[in-house]
């Protein structure tokens, strides 16, 4: 029975996801636009399952919560720091680093939000992965230290990302 009700709706939280969306983006709250959204919300990730990795075989939402706050906390830090830098610091004062993000995590998922957590904190950015999954390439602004933003990286992203995907 499992199994039928995951080949019919392969990401039932994808699923509810999506018609909640149709539904406020039509700013219209019907029977038939439900329906609609629904429909969707089934067809959309049914089509395009097989592009999908297997699912995370465990997942803690409510760390994923703590761990968006930290996040968007980052975000805002690092726009005003980049501000600054651009304000204040002369082009040929600059001091751009590559550094490499050694990781101890082994899902795609998790190695994902790492690199697009790396990716939307502004003057960092996530510009390669190993083949092997096991070092991610970022480029950075401006740094006086290499080996504190790859520790900041490893301490504040990592750690919780193999908590919430532990």
């Amino acid at each position: 029975m499992k199994r039928a009700f995951y080949w019919l709706i392969p990401h039932p939280l994808l699923t509810l996801i999506l018609t909640i969306t149709w539904v406020l983006l039509q700013n219209e709250l019907s029977a038939g636009m439900l329906v609609f959204g629904f429909i969707l919300g089934i067809l959309i990730p049914w089509m395009t399952s097989v592009w999908w990795p297997d699912t995370p075989k465990s997942f803690h939402p409510l760390r994923m919560v703590s761990y968006s706050f930290v996040v968007i906390w980052d975000i805002i830090v690092a726009n005003i720091e980049v501000a600054w830098i651009v304000l204040t610091v002369p082009a040929n004062k600059l001091k751009p680093a590559w550094i490499v993000v050694p990781l101890r995590l082994r899902q795609p998922e998790a190695i994902t939000m790492l690199a697009g957590t790396i990716t939307l904190t502004p003057g960092t950015v996530s510009a390669d992965l190993s083949d092997q999954g096991r070092c991610l390439l970022v480029h950075v602004l401006h740094t006086e230290d290499p080996d504190s933003i790859r520790d900041d990286i490893i301490n504040r992203y990592e750690a919780r990302l193999l908590e919430i995907f532990a």
